[in-house]
């Protein structure tokens, strides 16, 4: 981790737009939706101008009362935006807390709770139509970034208040507070440092430098509320690359939007990247001009990498995974190029960073992990949060000595050093193996599959759920064929992509889908 922390001056939130404004003014920012707190900036604006909101919105935090060190919620409809919000908060030493617009209103307000007493960033939508009306008693004042509402503050009745000077954290500081995916329960509030984010960023950016080693336009589909989503906008932004920010993942949207830009760089959820995989039939060509297709969350179907690479016209694309957490960002990294099969191992998530992080595998029983026996995962970074916001023990819970982190994952490393991801702790299902592993099968021999999570039913038994392209039927043949190398399941269990619930990352919550079906929540797909 030495790496991490040579002249680690920790990311400055605040100032990150400004500084690649003062090198790359004229640098482009692509938008496919319009700003709640800028309208008038448009979809298509200068890196310059954007700074320049940042500091409008930071000035008028401030004369809102917002203070240094004081934490400021940020819960609205889904936009860029929120990431803007997050920026002004820190350019005036706040501290921003960043609340997916997919939580449910009474997450939102234990979450608002647990942050003592914080300025809420909201809007009218929001406050009437999902937020408990206790929300308001919660937070020291609700600012709004769209409509109105009976004692709250509307932030564009501050519009052209004095400029404020930014304020400058320490780089160990909290710097942002995000929160965890919520598959296995209420969200954990992360509490991020300028260090740490810093030490996030490295790995990446020492990665990307030798891949692309030229201008690129880099089209970003991630969470508006994931640390990710920082590290990203900076290597992009300190480089000088014009950035394309997505909203809406619908593959009809982003074919016409691609095929008009043609990026060279991809960063998205690996569920995007799933429906995304139409867009290879495309003949406009919306992926040809991609260099390096990047997924950061999960590890992804070999189906998918193999259709996105063979998509792309460039000499040598690649397909970039990176594993992590979002307690301690990536921690291992593995390169696909288009000699990848889809007979290869899907599980196989990478080697750790030389230098900047470690990993290790630790039994459950004793005995040597392995494919067969899986141990715990663990993780060694200067990227780890510092604390849950709130609950400190459960923290601590997680940290071994030597600064070991439980990643909750169950997997192994082979003699060369790989890690293998099989499955997550609360996932397995004793004597199937690894259910990841089949759903890779199972995507890899059924191209009409969009979606496929196995999971453990009332009676113990695996139970596969599936989705369709276009939720057409599935095919029991084709389905019998594809699962005959498989453990034994139960009969295949067939819903709507749009119904499985999911996290703010698309994530599908396993527990929850697995609570939903013992209850005979089950949707049939639409006719």
């Amino acid at each position: 981790m030495l790496l991490q922390r040579i002249g680690n001056q920790g990311i400055q939130l605040g100032l990150l737009f400004e500084r690649a404004a003062s090198r790359h003014g004229a640098n482009i920012l692509v938008l496919d939706h319009d700003l709640d707190i800028a309208p008038e900036l448009g979809r298509r604006a200068t890196v310059a101008e954007v700074a320049d909101v940042v500091d409008d919105i930071a000035s008028r935090l401030w004369a809102a009362r917002v203070r240094p060190g004081e934490r400021v919620v940020v819960h609205k409809s889904d936009g860029f935006d929120i990431m803007l919000l997050a920026c002004a908060a820190a350019r005036i030493g706040a501290v921003p807390v960043l609340l997916s617009p997919a939580l449910d209103g009474e997450t939102v307000a234990e979450l608002v709770r647990r942050t003592d007493r914080p300025y809420l960033i909201t809007d009218q939508e929001k406050l009437e139509n999902e937020l408990p009306a206790e929300v308001a008693g919660l937070a020291e004042r609700v600012i709004l970034t769209s409509g109105s509402h009976p004692g709250c503050l509307e932030l564009a009745a501050l519009a052209g208040v004095e400029r404020v000077a930014p304020v400058v954290m320490p780089a160990r500081h909290p710097m942002l507070i995000t929160h965890t995916s919520g598959t296995t329960g209420t969200p954990k509030l992360a509490v991020h440092t300028g260090f740490s984010l810093q030490s996030r960023y490295r790995p990446q950016a020492s990665v990307t430098r030798p891949l692309i080693p030229g201008r690129e336009t880099i089209a970003i589909h991630v969470s508006f509320v994931h640390s990710r989503l920082v590290t990203a906008l900076a290597i992009a932004l300190r480089r000088g690359f014009p950035v394309v920010v997505l909203r809406d993942p619908d593959p009809k949207r982003v074919g016409d939007l691609f095929a008009r830009l043609k990026p060279g760089i991809l960063e998205a959820h690996p569920n995007s990247f799933m429906e995304w995989e139409e867009l290879a039939d495309d003949p406009r060509g919306p992926l040809s001009n991609v260099k390096l297709f990047s997924s950061t969350f999960d590890a992804i179907h070999p189906r998918t990498v193999h259709r996105l690479l063979r998509a792309s016209r460039r000499r040598a694309p690649l397909f970039g995974q990176l594993y992590g957490q979002s307690e301690v960002g990536p921690a291992v990294v593995r390169g696909f190029t288009r000699r990848r099969t889809l007979d290869d191992d899907g599980r196989c998530v990478g080697m750790p960073f030389p230098g900047m992080t470690d990993v290790r595998v630790v039994s459950r029983d004793g005995n040597p992990s392995s494919a067969r026996n899986p141990g715990y995962i663990e993780v060694r970074s200067d990227g780890r949060i510092v604390t849950y916001l709130g609950e400190r023990a459960r923290y601590d819970a997680q940290v071994s000595d030597g600064g070991w982190w439980r990643m909750g994952d169950v997997g192994y490393r082979t003699r060369w050093g790989c890690v293998h991801l099989l499955d997550r702790e609360v996932d397995l299902i004793e004597g199937f193996g690894s259910t990841l592993a089949a759903e890779d099968t199972l995507f890899g021999k059924l191209p009409e599959l969009t979606e496929a999570i196995i999971i453990p039913g009332p009676d113990g038994r695996a139970v596969p759920v599936v989705c369709t392209r276009d939720d057409k039927p599935l095919d029991l043949v084709s389905w019998k064929r594809a699962a005959a190398s498989l453990p034994p399941m139960a009969e295949p269990v067939q819903w709507r992509l749009g119904d499985l619930p999911q996290t703010a990352t698309t994530k599908i919550k396993r527990l929850e889908l697995a609570r939903l079906l013992a209850d005979g929540s089950g949707k049939p797909p639409r006719p």
